[in-house]
């Protein structure tokens, strides 16, 4: 069963905007040193693979324009075949559109290759190794472990621990190109918001590109909570994008295009983490001095995340999540680590006694 929210469909056409984005090798992603097969059954670097198990469909000849150019169907079945393209689209991309759970935090990810690698948002992922828990379509739940993740974009990598298939390969996307993406192309929208629930299937949202840059792909195909890392992917069953971040308003909704998979795939699969999002650095809201051998907190700023989460100037912090504190240095570093919303569990000295405090990390910007 799917669930279909229309988005706005049938807005004025966009414009065509310059690009500058190299284009993707098909099923180039490249898996991580020790794998055998590429994601879509491939050479190790995933070069010369087939796709029979994949997403991708014939597209009827009458919708090659619309597809390729975007813009208002003209007709009344033009409209009829645009819908029954997006019903196939949607069966075969609901079976590698996948929920997954890190802790309390809910994303989404999409299945890319057969041996079960997982691509996402970062800020599902979080950091690497990590333990997930990935519910399928069918509501199978597996287990997957974080890998790397290219926080400038967004881009995020897991993988489905191995042996839980029965040997059978995963269902998985079909890879496009954001190279050749326009303003005013058509696009479908997966993902379980909110989590996955079985009597509603994975949500389908139909809908335009509004803006295409390098760094990322604005859309009317409206997103909410808990659709980050979820699939978008054109009406010929190519994966074309991943679900960012949601703004503001409802033709506001952010995709990492693609190809920056491609670009970061060596890394990721190696379980590297990198960079920021602009505006989404993540952010405590003290202040300590470096030059000690304890994390002690000289000043706890007013209306920020330490604050909120009961920290006092005086505090000598001894954990930052999984990890011991020595001195101010090594709390900057833990912070870093972390991704704005996260809640974290830290414990501090204060006095005589050892409290255990719940923060909930902020952003700066």
């Amino acid at each position: 069963m799917f669930a279909i929210v229309p988005a706005l469909a049938f807005a004025d056409d966009a414009t065509t905007g310059d690009r500058d984005v190299p284009a993707i090798r098909e099923n180039s992603f490249v898996q991580d040193p020790s794998a055998v097969q590429g994601p879509s059954g491939g050479d190790s670097n995933g070069r010369g693979a087939t796709d029979s198990a994949g997403t991708r469909v014939s597209l009827p000849i009458d919708l090659e324009p619309i597809h390729r150019r975007g813009g208002v169907p003209q007709s009344l079945e033009i409209l009829r075949l645009m819908e029954k393209q997006q019903r196939r689209v949607a069966e075969r991309a609901s079976k590698c559109t996948v929920s997954v759970k890190i802790g309390p935090a809910q994303g989404c990810g999409v299945i890319v290759s057969d041996t079960g690698f997982i691509i996402t948002a970062a800020h599902v992922a979080m950091r690497p190794k990590l333990k997930a828990i990935v519910t399928l379509s069918d509501g199978r739940q597996v287990a997957a472990t974080t890998l790397g993740m290219n926080r400038e974009v967004d881009a995020g990598l897991i993988r489905i621990d191995p042996g839980q298939n029965g040997g059978e390969p995963w269902p998985h996307a079909s890879l496009g190109t954001s190279d050749n993406l326009v303003p005013g192309m058509w696009c479908i929208a997966m993902g379980h918001p909110g989590g996955y629930d079985p009597s509603r299937g994975a949500v389908i949202r139909v809908g335009r590109m509004l803006e295409v840059r390098p760094d990322v792909i604005r859309t009317d195909c409206a997103l909410i909570g808990g659709d980050s890392g979820g699939p978008l992917f054109n009406f010929a069953g190519e994966l074309i994008a991943v679900h960012s971040r949601i703004g503001n308003d409802v033709a506001d909704n952010l995709h990492v295009p693609i190809d920056h998979y491609d670009y970061s795939w060596d890394r990721m699969a190696l379980g590297e983490a990198w960079g920021f999002l602009p505006n989404f650095k993540p952010t405590l809201g003290v202040s300590g001095n470096r030059s000690t051998k304890v994390a002690e907190i000289i000043a706890v700023k007013p209306g920020m995340a330490a604050e909120a989460g009961g920290m006092l100037a005086g505090d000598i912090v001894i954990k930052f999540g999984t990890k011991p504190i020595t001195d101010f240095q090594s709390l900057v570093d833990a912070v870093a680590d972390t991704m704005p919303g996260e809640r974290v569990s830290v414990l501090v000295q204060r006095g005589n006694a050892t409290v255990r405090l719940v923060i909930e990390i902020g952003r700066s910007g």
